[in-house]
């Protein structure tokens, strides 16, 4: 580890030296991918130059706590100790900035909520979801944009997708992919019967077209009249787009905006997404399949959290956390369970490295 770490630190150096150099300022794009290099390279280079730090420190200490001296003995031998306690954490830390980093973190999303088992009140539920997702990004500073939605009588959704770009969207939302269960007690039921209900919710990274390559020729698109409530909603054009992905067969919809090209764009985007997930999904069952040809089977479960409203409780199956404040949960406040859903994958990530050492 210390001998990557040695490199890391040696690469940072050549960068920062480079990045003083006048001809390099002169070219912004390069001055821009070498400046970019040297941030995601600075926080574990900082904890590497802390480590060496602290490891000279104890040196020092180990000595001093051998002075003729009692006053200084006694100092040197808490600090030896203060050293010895703070560098396992600081180690563990370098190990999580060491791991191989998902490429896709860095990336804008697209999220799609769809209402599952349970009518009604599972359009209701993907609504409150849709909720929760747009105040969380609130708190970040992320931008949301509704790419399509099928809405209820009653406020729900059938279907909504929505782009949600800022920093690092993907690495904080990636883990919210799966069911997610609601149970509680519907406002029509007259017996106060709780009932349980099912939405899914997708985390796509958006995107760019030199991630997915389409073929032209591999799309049919076909415009038709938006459908609307009535009134002045409804186009009285042909904006609607429909495009179909004729080697996978996927179809996307789009007729929220009213000019046919920012359609088409948008349901463009939505295909790039769904085909990056496709593929993806692909890659992590063949990695799956291989692993439990080593280690033996470990399905995880399809619901990945449930939301009790009766006990004011959410509960995230994948990581046993249980949460008792559901309200401000639904309120956006979701960083202890993103935190917590980081923190176990991490540590996930380190055993399987150990496990190939």
């Amino acid at each position: 580890m210390f001998a990557k770490l040695e490199s890391l630190e040696r690469k940072y150096e050549e960068l920062e030296t480079q990045l003083s150099d006048p001809e390099i300022l002169g070219d912004q794009d390069r001055y821009r991918k070498l400046a970019k290099a040297h941030a995601d390279l600075a926080e574990v280079v900082t904890a590497y130059r802390e480590h060496k730090q602290l490891s000279r420190d104890l040196e020092e200490n180990q000595e001093l706590a051998q002075d003729p001296d009692p006053e200084m003995r006694e100092l040197a031998q808490a600090e030896v100790k203060s050293i010895r306690e703070a560098l396992p954490a600081l180690e563990d830390h370098l190990k999580l900035l060491l791991l191989p980093r998902d490429p896709m973190d860095e990336k804008n999303i697209l999220l799609e909520i769809r209402a599952g088992t349970g009518g009604e009140e599972a359009a209701l539920f993907a609504g409150d979801l849709f909720r929760m997702y747009c105040r969380y990004a609130e708190t970040k500073r992320w931008k949301v944009e509704m790419m399509s939605a099928s809405e209820t009588g009653s406020g729900g959704y059938k279907e909504v997708i929505a782009s949600i770009s800022g920093d690092k969207v993907y690495s904080r939302l990636k883990y919210e992919s799966g069911a997610h269960r609601v149970q509680r007690v519907p406002a029509t039921e007259s017996q106060g019967r709780i009932h349980t209900s099912a939405v899914t919710v997708a985390i796509m990274p958006e995107a760019e077209e030199v991630d997915v390559a389409i073929d032209p020729n591999d799309l049919r698109i076909d415009v038709y009249r938006s459908s609307g409530p009535g009134g002045q909603s409804v186009n009285t054009t042909d904006s609607a787009v429909r495009v179909t992905h004729i080697p996978s067969g996927l179809v996307v919809i789009c007729q929220d905006e009213k000019s046919q090209h920012k359609n088409k764009a948008k349901a463009l985007k939505v295909l790039r997404a769904r085909l990056l997930q496709a593929e993806q999904e692909k890659q992590r069952q063949e990695q799956e399949a291989n692993r439990r040809s080593q280690v033996g089977t470990g399905d995880r479960s399809e619901r990945i959290r449930t939301y009790n409203f009766p006990q004011g409780r959410v509960t995230d199956h994948r990581i046993n956390l249980t949460l008792y404040r559901l309200e401000s949960v639904l309120e956006g406040d979701m960083d202890e369970l993103c935190d917590a859903l980081i923190t176990h994958y991490q540590g996930e990530a380190l055993k399987a490295q150990a496990d190939m050492a």
